[in-house]
């Protein structure tokens, strides 16, 4: 294992922000990890795991050793009528990996084709999308403790999901790096196309009996027209979570914005925040290099030469003028280190 020193981060965040980290390591195995860690106690330096590097903000350089989670492997662990269990380590990258479940006939996260980042951060986040999340058809994940060096197993009830949310997220945050995921998905496939954009797009490449794959190609398209591709643009996908409001809350928006788009969650309701980043008249809104996406206004852009201040600046101006013209806060979802 290399251990090395002032490595750039560039490429390792989808922003593409110049930032270098004080050291760095590429981690293959859950030995790698224990290393890693032992490395970083010795230097009393924060160890920081890094998957996909889309869902991060780097504010600036890193006095850290950033670990690239690049843990290898899936399989099949059971096939039975119902159900098709599969694992795979933490460092597969995401839409490889529901591409190859679809290849391996275990259905269920074709919905969730083309999201950015690793198998190992899917967790952490609850990532979803058209309607799934991975909560749906979790089974288990192993995760090392930094603390003691052991491995954990997490089951559905340990992980505590909630939206866009997890125990990693809240009272484990910082504590546990993920090393394997396990699914138990549909060997039996039927299609979830409750979002109508993604219905309508499906209905225009079928007959009306489309397979899972068309719905994967589907979603992967849809994405990729909504969201700008990192390599040329960069960003971190939906930069803030949709917010969750009480009814007297929503009932008050409608007054003055009777088509406000909004969800039953829970006893209360989903805003759609890139509807409200819109009508706030910031779609397409440009602050010197940083903007949001003219397509998307739930995504921020870096258009070239962009510094982190510049993001977060900006990403404060929003959260400013939502709250000042619908009283609702919004949340960023990308983590700033």
């Amino acid at each position: 294992m290399r251990i090395l020193e002032n490595y750039s981060l560039q490429t390792l965040n989808t922003f593409g922000f110049r930032v270098n980290a004080r050291y760095f390591v590429d981690a293959v195995s859950v030995e790698n990890l224990r290393e890693a860690i032992a490395f970083a106690n010795t230097k009393n330096l924060p160890l920081v795991p890094l998957g996909g590097g889309s869902n991060l903000v780097l504010s600036g350089n890193q006095e850290a050793l950033f670990v690239h989670i690049n843990i290898p492997g899936k399989k099949v662990i059971s096939r039975e009528d119902e159900c098709v269990t599969v694992t795979a380590g933490a460092g597969e990258n995401w839409h490889e990996f529901v591409r190859w479940t679809l290849s391996e006939q275990a259905f269920g996260f074709e919905n969730l084709s083309l999201i950015p980042g690793s198998v190992g951060a899917a967790p952490i986040q609850n990532i979803g999308a058209y309607g799934v999340e991975i909560k749906d058809y979790f089974r288990s994940l192993e995760a090392l403790d930094i603390q003691s060096g052991e491995l954990k197993s997490f089951s559905l009830e340990d992980c505590r999901f909630g939206y866009r949310d997890s125990i990693f997220k809240q009272s484990a945050r910082d504590r546990f790096i993920i090393t394997s995921v396990s699914f138990a998905l549909d060997a039996r496939w039927s299609p979830k196309l409750s979002y109508g954009d993604l219905q309508q797009e499906v209905e225009r490449r079928s007959d009306g009996n489309p397979d899972a794959l068309v719905i994967s190609e589907a979603v992967s398209d849809i994405r990729r027209e909504k969201l700008p591709d990192p390599l040329k643009l960069g960003n971190a996908g939906s930069f803030f979570r949709n917010p969750v409001v009480n009814e007297a809350l929503l009932k008050k928006i409608q007054a003055d914005y009777p088509d406000i788009v909004a969800y039953p969650f829970e006893g209360r309701w989903k805003l759609a925040a890139g509807w409200l980043i819109d009508r706030a008249g910031l779609k397409g809104f440009r602050q010197g290099s940083v903007g949001t996406y003219h397509k998307q206004a739930l995504v921020l852009v870096n258009h070239g030469g962009a510094e982190p201040d510049d993001l977060l600046g900006l990403a404060k101006h929003i959260q400013s003028v939502v709250r000042n013209k619908f009283g609702v806060e919004l949340e960023m979802e990308p983590r700033v280190y």
